[in-house]
């Protein structure tokens, strides 16, 4: 199947032209350097044979085949491991590893070659040819651009002269847009979750994460501290009680939300690697363990509240903590793995609840406050929490007239956060859906446009090289029969035809 090579000068938009490519299909799609969890040991990755790895002796010789990690720099941490070329070997390995059971996808590659030594472009170049024979392969290179160009079929040229067009196979220059149109066809990948997936998360995320223990250990050591200097609070003092240990349990925590977006970032990343089943399941696992860490303190405050003052027994105020601790805890979940803001806007935005807490929910001084002003704290958690606290309850205003709708509120209030980002998505997502209706009309529109038919028949149908001729007439009849008839395949010695449709049914030619 066509080996498609886009080369061009440095700045002339390679890379982008590349990216475009990945977001208007869903193609396989490997950055130039792309960014893997370094704690993460190789030989633990499910459904993938490290062995397969030309480099992988030198370490079954060291004796360290089982334990080597693929290494590099995340949130400031070195871990040693694979080094930068191998990582890039690896990824590239795992690609071939994933898309071997499946047929007609599109592969897409940024410089390959980049940090790989000479020594193994051979073998790079082998994996290529053995991934072409049943896959559509789009690759960046400005390394062995001869010998590279020298195997594909197709070769597109950016210009950073004018972005607006490229020029194919060195002859016609055609509108950029059409271009990737034409270029993103084939079916998508498909990789279900597995348990060996879910044992692959447990392994890494929680059984040997290192920020997991920093969070444990934090928590144990303030905690310590609390107990001596908090043992035998006068009732009356409750909500200063209240105040340390909340205090407490939000700086054991904050570390770890931070360290959520670059987590975010990484396992994006992995996902269009083919590491593992999806970054949606990922995301859906790691919240599950953040909102566990997050119970537990919880159960440890509320546990060594009552162990150091008495009268806050009742089960409703461990549901007052957790909700109240969550109002500043559960933005940082969700602004930290659903969104791809940076993290200096998650740190700020997440940060957003604690000072509105300080300033609008009468913690620190129940009762106060202008007119207007003062009925911004029935948006607080920690006002409902006040309401049924021993020694300050008596000083608050306007609380609910019964403990369980009081209780009600704080719920309602602790969630706020949640609430809102989830509206937000919604509008998000709405807005993206017209967009992306908008954008399948456009491909409609185009796909009767006989210039964009020619350019893909051009780019998928007969190949610049005659061996690439006969691997269409052997491959493509073969893995066009197992993708359930969407696409057919015909030739003799006088003649030539093709139809092919991608996944949608949108993009279409046939000659």
């Amino acid at each position: 199947m066509p080996l498609t090579t886009v080369v061009g000068s440095s700045g002339a938009g390679k890379t982008t032209f590349m990216q475009d490519v990945h977001k208007s299909h869903r193609c396989v799609y490997v950055r130039q350097y792309h960014s893997l969890r370094p704690y993460i040991p190789v030989a633990a990755i499910p459904d993938f044979d490290e062995t397969e790895l030309p480099f992988w002796n030198i370490y079954k010789q060291e004796g360290t085949a089982e334990t080597i990690k693929v290494g590099g720099t995340m949130a400031g941490a070195f871990t040693a491991g694979l080094s930068g070329g191998q990582r890039k070997l690896f990824v590239f390995e795992l690609i071939y590893q994933r898309t071997k059971r499946q047929r007609d996808l599109l592969i897409c590659l940024d410089e390959p070659f980049a940090g790989v030594t000479d020594d193994y472009v051979p073998w790079v170049v082998d994996r290529l040819n053995l991934m072409r024979r049943h896959h559509n392969i789009l690759l960046v290179t400005n390394d062995h651009v001869q010998a590279l160009t020298g195997m594909s079929d197709n070769t597109i040229t950016v210009s950073a002269v004018d972005r607006s067009v490229v020029t194919v196979n060195n002859n016609e220059r055609v509108d950029r847009e059409k271009a990737i149109m034409a270029l993103s066809v084939g079916e998508a990948y498909a990789y279900e979750a597995s348990g060996a997936d879910y044992n692959f998360f447990v392994d890494a995320e929680m059984k040997k994460n290192a920020s997991v223990m920093g969070v444990a250990t934090y928590a144990i050591c303030a905690f310590a501290l609390f107990i001596p200097t908090f043992w035998g609070t006068a009732q009356e003092g409750a909500a200063l009680v209240l105040i340390a240990i909340d205090m407490i349990g939000y700086f054991a925590i904050k570390p770890y939300l931070l360290s959520l977006v670059d987590w975010r970032n990484y396992v994006s990343e992995e996902a269009e690697a083919l590491m593992h089943s999806s970054k949606g399941k990922q995301k859906l696992w790691k919240t599950y363990l953040t909102m566990c860490m997050i119970l537990l303190i919880s159960l440890l405050q509320y546990g060594l509240a009552n162990a150091v003052i008495d009268g806050l027994g009742d089960f409703t105020y461990w549901i007052a903590i957790f909700f109240d601790s969550g109002s500043l805890t559960f933005p940082s979940i969700c602004l930290g793995l659903y969104t791809s803001l940076p993290l200096e806007a998650v740190a700020s935005i997440s940060s957003l609840p604690f000072m509105l807490l300080i300033f609008f929910s009468t913690t620190y001084s129940p009762g106060s406050g202008i007119a207007v002003v003062k009925e911004f704290r029935y948006l607080f958690s920690r006002f409902y929490l006040w309401c049924m606290t021993p020694g300050v309850s008596h000083l608050m205003e306007g609380c609910p007239a019964s403990r369980s709708l009081n209780v009600l509120y704080l719920v309602l209030t602790g969630s706020l956060g949640v609430i809102i980002f989830l509206v937000c998505m919604l509008v998000k997502n709405t807005r993206l859906n017209m967009k992306r209706d908008r954008k399948e009309k456009k491909r409609k529109s185009m796909a009767q446009d006989a210039e964009f038919q020619s350019l893909q028949l051009e780019l998928y149908g007969v190949g610049q090289h005659a061996s690439s001729k006969e691997l269409l007439t052997e491959e493509r009849q073969s893995s066009f029969s197992e993708s359930g008839g969407k696409s057919m395949f015909a030739s003799n010695d006088n003649s030539f035809s093709i139809s092919s449709c991608d996944d949608s049914g949108v993009i279409c030619f046939e000659v």
